[in-house]
């Protein structure tokens, strides 16, 4: 598990300057008995208001227990508890509380051999946890491709390759409490993070052999399963947890107990000092954070304002209630005028990027084909030649969506990778928008324009697998979110002038995203369908495409390849990508799943979703990562006024 937190700040500073008084002319006066004299009384001394950062919140956090659910608002205010333990910054990971990021050149990670035998748990060639019986396919040592995987005889020893990578903890980092924070700490929440009642994925706990810490207090080493090759090792650190504290509570107690939910101790700038339900949760300064004598973090407090009411929140911030507000409160309205405030230097808009993607996700096989029979009850294949496909790419005016509705702040992405993205593929086809290409496409499939009238739809001749004179008419469905009406409305209009007609249908989430065979995407009962998809990993995600990921009644209507698309070339480039390490020869197929996924186009990439804050004009530190999920991952070094620095 993966988990990069920081810090949080709050308001203003008082200072008080006492006047001295003059020194009189001396006068001689006559001497006389001394009497008795009282004491004078010193003046009071004020103390200084706390400095406070106003963080302004959409919603309430769920929890702050760090393994619990936790929604957006949770993650910004734990990035204030904890710092690190490694942070996403530009696609990269930078180390917080560890030395370094482990790498394979300079031996903390490492590639060793283990011999296996007969009921040893291993990962397989198809990346499942099993335990090692005949007929077992794996990967022998030093292979990981189709070509040199064997068959285990259910006899003999075998070696297998093995992942150990080691991580080293900063030296005297201690807990909020004054605790020291050791090793002992991240094996703790391993322990915690693999029982059954902590709730989140199992993948990496289940791959894991091992996770242990040396006796020295500041190393912990992570053991794969023999067999199982992760791109990811480098992140493979479990956030440290306070077993001094934590430790005689059971996980399931973990989850709702006030000490770990609502006050949970970190070694972050900040610690949880009330919280005040519906209102706010204030934070004060951590006195034993490790970054305290550069200064860090620059404000006593950091008061978490809750205002659900988004349009409530931007008048807090222009009357200066509110110094930040957090992407949570939703602003993908107030754009526009905040970017004229800014204009005016009355505001501070911040935006980026997210490795959320929209798709247009095309119905190429839907899951009445998966019986092997196309039967005449079944839908026409009208999306079985990719011809088809790439005429719908250029006929939609994605970069108009990014222009208006997205004021021009996002792109257009040519695969499942943002343009910037380290590993991205800058040889793709591209498909900008242009209706002429998209209609001689659609003449060579076989839909033609008949009445010579482009403002009706085309009709079918000849197009195999539908029946004659059927019309371009698509069904579109997506969600009932207000962006999603503008967008559609958008490629309605760009659509219909290569001939395409459209039927939208718009459905409330729950219902949209429903589990097969109820809901129309998992259950692939679609034409068109718009959606979203993230990720937390940096690694490129080829594997949503793949046929493994196809969500079928067999497989309980499990999968991310919700068009059903399957091509050998793009499984095998993609597999081979994903057994292989950065830095590898190996690790270049993912160039070539990316070019097989830009002509094939199963899904269209729409835009990457936008993240937006805003804050008071003369803010400093706080921006915003694309790669990180973390808003306020560098909290520690939010400022304003005269202690900005340029």
């Amino acid at each position: 598990m993966e988990f990069h937190m920081k810090k949080l700040i709050s308001s203003f500073m008082a200072l008080l300057i006492l006047a001295s008084c003059a020194p009189q002319q001396e006068t001689e006066i006559p001497t006389l008995p001394a009497a008795p004299t009282e004491e004078a009384t010193p003046l009071p001394t004020a103390t200084p208001a706390p400095r406070t950062l106003n963080i302004c919140l959409g919603e309430e956090p769920t929890t702050l227990y760090p393994y619990g659910s936790l929604n957006a608002a949770a993650r910004s205010v734990l990035s204030a508890i904890y710092d690190g333990p490694m942070d996403v910054v530009e696609y990269g990971y930078e180390p917080v509380i560890i030395e370094k990021i482990p790498n394979l050149q300079d031996g903390d990670a490492q590639i060793t051999t283990v011999t296996v035998q007969l009921g040893d748990q291993i990962v397989d060639a198809n990346g499942n946890v099993t335990g090692l019986a005949k007929g077992t396919q794996l990967f022998p040592s030093e292979c990981r491709s189709d070509e040199c995987k064997v068959t285990y005889d259910g006899v003999s020893n075998i070696n297998m390759d093995q992942m150990v990578v080691t991580f080293t903890m900063l030296e005297g980092l201690q807990w909020s409490d004054g605790e020291a924070l050791t090793a002992d700490d991240s094996v703790f929440s391993f322990e915690l993070a693999a029982n059954d009642a902590t709730p989140g994925s199992k993948f990496l706990i289940d791959r894991t052999q091992t996770y242990e810490a040396a006796s020295d207090g500041v190393t912990v080493q992570w053991w794969g399963m023999p067999g199982f090759i992760d791109p990811d090792y480098y992140t493979n650190f479990f956030m440290p947890l306070p077993r001094h504290s934590w430790g005689e509570q059971s996980p399931a107690e973990l989850a709702r107990l006030e000490l770990s939910a609502r006050f949970p101790l970190g070694w972050g700038p900040y610690i949880v000092k009330e919280w005040n339900a519906g209102e706010n949760i204030l934070l004060a300064k951590n006195l034993n954070y490790f970054r305290a004598s550069s200064g860090l973090p620059h404000f006593d407090e950091v008061n978490f304002i809750i205002m659900l009411d988004s349009n409530a929140a931007f008048s807090a911030l222009l009357e200066g209630k509110c110094d930040v507000l957090d992407p949570t409160v939703h602003l993908d309205g107030q754009v526009g005028l905040l970017q004229q405030l800014e204009s005016q230097e009355q505001a501070k808009l911040i935006t980026a990027q997210t490795m959320t993607m929209e798709w247009l996700g095309i119905g190429v096989s839907p899951s009445a084909y998966d019986d092997g029979v196309k039967s005449q009850t079944d839908r026409p294949d009208l999306f079985g030649d990719g011809r088809m496909r790439q005429a719908l790419a250029y006929c939609l005016d994605r970069q108009k969506v990014v222009d208006t509705v997205l004021f021009g702040l996002s792109q257009v992405p040519d695969s499942y990778l943002p343009s910037d993205h380290p590993l991205h593929n800058g040889n793709l086809q591209a498909y900008t928008f242009n209706p002429e290409a998209g209609k001689d496409l659609l003449d060579a499939v076989g839909w033609l324009d008949s009445d010579n009238d482009p403002t009706t739809p085309r009709l079918a001749f000849g197009v195999t697998g539908v029946p004659a004179r059927t019309p371009l008419v698509l069904d579109y469905y997506t969600t009932t979110a207000t962006q999603r009406h503008q967008v559609t409305e958008i490629f309605a209009q760009s659509l219909a002038a290569c001939g395409i007609g459209l039927n939208a249908a718009f459905y409330e989430a729950p219902n949209f995203y429903a589990q097969g065979p109820i809901g129309p995407l998992f259950s692939r009962q679609f034409q068109l369908a718009e959606y979203a998809i993230g990720v937390n990993s940096l690694e490129p995600q080829c594997g949503w495409f793949t046929s493994a990921q196809i969500p079928t009644e067999k497989n309980h209507w499990l999968g991310t390849n919700i068009s059903g698309y399957e091509n050998p070339e793009f499984d095998k480039a993609c597999a081979q990508a994903l057994r292989s390490l950065p830095g590898e020869p190996e690790y270049t197929s993912h160039q070539q799943a990316q070019a097989t996924f830009a002509s094939e186009l199963p899904s269209i990439p729409l835009y990457l979703r936008l993240r937006v804050a805003a804050a008071r004009a003369d803010i400093c530190g706080f921006n915003l990562d694309p790669s990180s999920n973390f808003p306020l991952a560098e909290i520690e070094l939010f400022d304003y006024g005269t202690g900005c620095k340029p």
